[in-house]
């Protein structure tokens, strides 16, 4: 009966306390301008990039190993701030987005600068790289980019409004690109010189120089009238 009983008092529970219900903690309003570190020093914002990057290519290339096939990725981008400066990178990675970090990376080495005046070329110039044939030739202001593939990708981040330019050779993409980069770092110093020196100079119109005015040659009809009416 002992046992009994020992076990009726032990299966009931104490009662317990109502809780209150959980208030969610509210935090103040987050400051713009950065992070702060746990320690409590700000981080400075990231800089914007200067340069617009586009990717000219993706290829997916094959190695023949001792032990297989080694497959990689092949990126060649473009990079330029439209004001002068555009390079060109071509690299590997094992993905696609490791590709395009080596290949932009190398574009920053390859930076060169481009003579522009008044929106275009300063002149002519004409390529022969390998299987790369190229003509890049000034154009009128208005006239836009006559340009087509590789070479209107370049122009437009290089920051020229206004040029001609074909196609001559092979239909190759990368070597297309070299060639034209090549033809924009080609142009002679004394005849970009020149053509700044004549877009700079102001040329004043001469005045017009207006005929003096003929007399009228008067017929004898208007003589006689102008007789009787004076009488």
């Amino acid at each position: 009966m002992e046992d009994k009983k020992t076990k009726d008092v032990k299966d009931v529970k104490p009662a317990v306390a109502p809780q209150a219900p959980a208030v969610a903690k509210k935090f103040p309003p987050r400051k713009k301008g950065g992070f702060r570190r746990p320690g409590g020093r700000k981080m400075p914002e990231r800089p914007k990039d200067e340069f617009e990057q586009k990717v000219l290519d993706l290829a997916r290339v094959t190695r023949v190993m001792a032990g297989g096939k080694r497959m990689k990725f092949r990126a060649t981008m473009v990079i330029g701030d439209k004001k002068g400066k555009v390079g060109i990178g071509i690299a590997k990675g094992a993905d696609v987005s490791a590709a395009i970090q080596k290949a932009v990376a190398k574009a920053r080495k390859n930076i060169i600068e481009v003579p522009i005046i008044d929106g275009t070329v300063p002149h002519e110039v004409r390529i022969n790289d390998h299987s790369a044939k190229l003509m890049v030739r000034p154009a009128r202001s208005g006239s836009g980019i006559k340009a087509g593939g590789v070479m209107r990708i370049v122009f437009e981040l290089a920051g020229i409004k206004d040029v001609v330019a074909k196609i001559l050779g092979t239909s190759n993409k990368v070597n297309n690109a070299k060639a034209t980069v090549k033809a924009l770092n080609s142009f002679v110093p004394q005849a970009v010189g020149a053509a700044k020196s004549a877009s700079n100079k102001s040329f004043t119109p001469n005045p017009v120089k207006k005929a003096p005015l003929k007399p009228q040659a008067t017929s004898k009809n208007d003589v006689n009238k102008k007789d009787k009416e004076s009488k």
